[in-house]
């Protein structure tokens, strides 16, 4: 017979696996971005910056469902280790532009290697990790964030 308290049991819980890999996630990161002197979120971040360059803030915070509360201090970090450079818009000087340096750019080139170093250590097969991937972006439009584009 079901106890009427399953629902409260941690087994029955979707978030948690959820907040767990994560959390194991982001500690299999930590050697390789040591080696760069990146946190995770400075990581993404400049994942973000390298693929398109430039972006307001706002854009930023979209693509990784930062707020910028968040994102002021983790840009202003990135721009004092020299990778990103930011600017008021010239339209409109209520927008903060955030670009990549050629320090940051410098960078993309020794992150390279970061993806399949942790692909190695998580040891998923390539169809497992899409159908996962496909999953966790279908979770999250589910929660109202669709898809990675910027608002």
């Amino acid at each position: 017979m079901a106890d009427r308290f399953d629902p409260l049991k941690l087994e029955n819980q979707i978030c948690f696996p959820l907040y767990a890999c994560s959390k194991e996630i982001v500690k299999a990161y930590k050697p390789y971005l040591d080696e760069l002197d990146l946190t995770y979120t400075q990581y993404i971040t400049m994942m973000v910056m390298w693929e398109h360059r430039e972006l307001r803030v706002k854009e930023v915070g979209s693509y990784l469902y930062l707020d910028s509360s968040t994102l002021t201090p983790l840009l202003k970090r990135l721009e004092e280790k020299g990778y990103v450079a930011r600017r008021r818009s010239a339209e409109d000087e209520r927008d903060l532009i955030v670009s990549v340096t050629d320090k940051g750019e410098a960078l993309r080139e020794r992150a390279l290697s970061v993806p399949e170093r942790l692909a190695a250590c998580v040891n998923l097969e390539p169809e497992t990790a899409r159908v996962l991937y496909n999953i966790l972006y279908e979770l999250l439009g589910r929660l109202g964030r669709a898809g990675t584009q910027p608002e």
